[in-house]
């Protein structure tokens, strides 16, 4: 499917959800981030902004990116609003053409799915690559589907961590894995809606 295509579709996606106020962070990022020192973050699929918004409040410099031009704009209305304009860069990326500029501390990439063609190994692997010595890439998938996701498809195969992190072929003398989990938590949905969701955690550190 074409570039426009997948433009078209998260910007609906984005377009049709209410506008968040207030976005909350993704509890993965919360429970791994929490007592790092603030450097240099990358959020990938930033989506709504709770990711950067809390990375930010925490004196995280941050850019964040999106494919959808809906998303991207909202976010940078929510951190100018909040006083964080210097410290989130909002960018959109489709990234099967573009790639964000810079050497980071913490790469972030919470349920980066998408139905369309996306070399999601490659894109992963060169946020592997962005990574300062000692920074850590932190993947987040969906190990189930939620009743309201977009993707119901029964027959979904979800990579476990483990698949993930064989697939980015990294160098193991430069790159080790931190953590490959797959934890439960409950999930709110639109409309309040609670679900037990399964999640494929991967934490990367580059060691040189």
């Amino acid at each position: 499917m074409s570039t426009t295509d997948a433009v078209t579709f998260w910007d609906s996606v984005y377009a049709n959800r209410p506008l968040a106020r207030d976005p909350r962070p993704n509890q993965r990022l919360t429970e791994t981030v929490a007592d790092l020192p603030p450097g240099d973050a990358l959020d990938l699929g930033c989506g709504a902004g709770g990711d950067a918004l809390w990375l930010a409040r925490r004196g995280w410099r941050v850019i964040a990116a999106d494919i959808s031009a809906v998303a991207v704009e909202r976010l940078a209305r929510l951190a100018r609003s909040r006083g964080l304009e210097e410290r989130i860069a909002a960018e959109r990326h489709d990234l099967r053409e573009s790639f964000p500029q810079g050497e980071f501390d913490l790469v972030c990439a919470h349920y980066l799915h998408t139905p369309f063609d996306l070399d999601r190994a490659g894109v992963l692997r060169a946020a592997a690559h962005a990574l300062r010595a000692g920074g850590r890439l932190l993947v987040v998938d969906h190990g189930s589907a939620a009743p309201w996701s977009w993707n119901q498809d029964p027959e979904a195969r979800f990579p476990a961590p483990r698949e993930v992190a064989a697939d980015l072929d990294l160098d193991p003398a430069a790159w080790t894995v931190e953590r490959a989990e797959s934890p439960r938590r409950i999930a709110t949905g639109p409309g309040g809606r609670r679900a037990e969701v399964t999640d494929h955690v991967l934490l990367i550190r580059r060691t040189t």
